[in-house]
């Protein structure tokens, strides 16, 4: 080695160390021989992240990698969509038993529909203020809190009393619906807004619209199936086990979710936890208060029909057992939800939150026209025994077919909502738009007790398609593709 190369080096030394007294700022030598400033000290914690970052970038130990970033996303994709799948089977369940058994024990058509009202109305109210709750103490809190309340309200529910007086068994059986309707949308906000801040860092090579739109559909759909599973399951526990057995069953299996949530690591289900005050809780997006909108709309005009009418129509009309009206309506529901999880392919234009404005058009149009149909042909074949076959078909086809089109325009729904969010207020908008959601389904579940009770099921189909002929109106305003252009032109 020559004599210059170390006066070389001493040289170069001096003036680094001579630059740095001139800057204010001293350097740090790692291992691999690389060298990074370190911040003034101005602030404390500023100083520590700077220090932090620089330690990172010299050793490249503290950065995670893009495989490591899509296996911790996958992770907690996978750890809330079985809690959630967890909790849909026990909620499915509950309602069947709670419609078949109290229908059983002599409750109207509108009673029936008043035991589910509260169930949807403190939906209401959990979705504004369970987004709060998220936004301020994190999802993990919010998803182990709609778990636990479930399974309170299993067993009170099951403590019910044959020999109670009507006042104090509806009374009771509000309250357990009550605190089931809280746990639903606890559980549920949780697992959306969940989605949206693990889709970010899923796939690096892939664009987050369509990791969200995917991830989005594959939890629908697989909830409204395992759903469809629960209205079985409630059925035939219902037949062969009774009402308490059946709940403490559905308790116990719950409880196991819950404890292997209890057990994961503390960051899983991912945290949102920031300043916001309650008036943060109303949306001030204009798209989202529209889609809120159309979604009222849209899951008042399901429940106008499927909370009460149908199940009654089947049970009374055409004299099915308990089983075979839970088996239809499970069958109904894991359809709708397979549908669900394949959205993304049957509607391929949806690319962009933009695109899938116009898909969402077209099939409100099919979906309207699907109700207004089945009503006005049982309107027509009316009460003749001659015509029950013809109108069994068209009602059981027409049905069938109306699943498949509110499969699609609901996956829609919930994946422009996560969409439209934005990545601070995503449970804030979450929560504000399954308010909408619990809203529509309460005037629904009103509706079709009362409707079915004076007019028939012909009357709750007619009106179900008033209701998506308006949400169907509500998405000509949402902004496309076109409009962004032209806005940022």
């Amino acid at each position: 080695m020559s004599s210059s190369e170390p006066s070389s080096r001493k040289t170069e030394g001096h003036s680094g160390r001579a630059s740095g007294k001139e800057s204010g700022r001293s350097s740090r030598k790692y291992p691999d021989g690389s060298a990074h400033a370190l911040p003034e000290k101005d602030s404390g914690e500023s100083f520590r992240e700077q220090l932090r970052d620089n330690q990172r970038k010299g050793n490249g130990t503290g950065s995670c990698t893009s495989g490591e970033k899509q296996t911790s996303s996958l992770r907690a994709y996978g750890i809330l969509t079985a809690a959630y799948w967890g909790f849909t089977l026990t909620d499915g369940a509950l309602r069947m038993l709670v419609l078949l058994h109290f229908h059983e024990r002599g409750y109207s058509p509108l009673d029936l529909a008043f035991l589910f009202l509260i169930y949807e109305a403190m939906g209401m109210v959990t979705n504004l203020g369970g987004g709060w709750l998220a936004a301020r103490f994190g999802l993990r809190m919010t998803l182990q809190s709609g778990l636990a309340l479930q399974i309170v309200a299993l067993l009170l529910l099951s403590a019910l009393q044959p020999d109670w007086s009507p006042v104090l068994s509806i009374g009771w059986i509000m309250g357990a619906q009550a605190l089931s309707g809280i746990a639903k949308d606890l559980t549920k906000m949780s697992a959306k807004s969940g989605v949206k801040l693990v889709a970010r860092s899923s796939n690096p090579e892939e664009s987050t619209d369509s990791v969200l739109f995917r991830w989005v559909a594959l939890l629908t759909g697989s909830k409204n199936a395992l759903k469809g599973l629960g209205f079985f399951l409630g059925g035939l526990l219902l037949s062969t086990t009774g009402f308490a057995p059946a709940l403490w069953i559905m308790a116990g299996g719950l409880a196991v979710v819950l404890l292997a949530v209890l057990v994961q690591p503390e960051d899983t289900p991912g945290s949102v936890k920031s300043s916001v005050k309650i008036r943060d809780v109303f949306s001030k997006s204009r798209e989202i208060n529209l889609l809120s909108l159309a979604r009222f709309f849209l899951f008042g005009s399901r429940d106008l029909w499927f909370v009460v009418g149908l199940p009654l129509y089947l049970k009374t009309v055409l004299e099915w057992s308990f089983w075979e009206v839970g088996g239809f309506m499970a069958f109904w529901i894991i359809g709708y939800g397979f549908v669900q999880a394949i959205a993304p392919r049957l509607s391929g234009k949806a690319q962009s939150i933009y695109r899938a404005v116009h898909v969402l058009r077209f099939w409100s149009l099919a979906l309207f026209l699907l109700p207004l149909s089945m009503g006005l042909c049982l309107l027509i074949l009316g009460d003749d025994p001659m015509n029950t076959p013809m109108a069994n078909v068209i009602l059981i086809g027409g049905l069938l077919l109306y699943g498949v089109a509110f499969a699609v325009n609901s996956s829609l729904h919930s994946y422009m909502i996560v969409g439209y969010a934005e990545h601070g207020d995503v449970t804030l908008s979450v929560g504000f738009y399954y308010m909408a959601n619990a809203a529509g389904r309460l005037t629904g579940t009103l509706l079709s007790g009362l409707v079915y009770m004076f007019w028939g099921l012909e009357a709750c189909l007619l009106i179900s398609a008033l209701f998506i002929a308006i949400a169907t109106g509500v998405s000509l305003l949402l902004p496309t593709e076109e409009n962004r252009q032209e806005q940022a032109s």
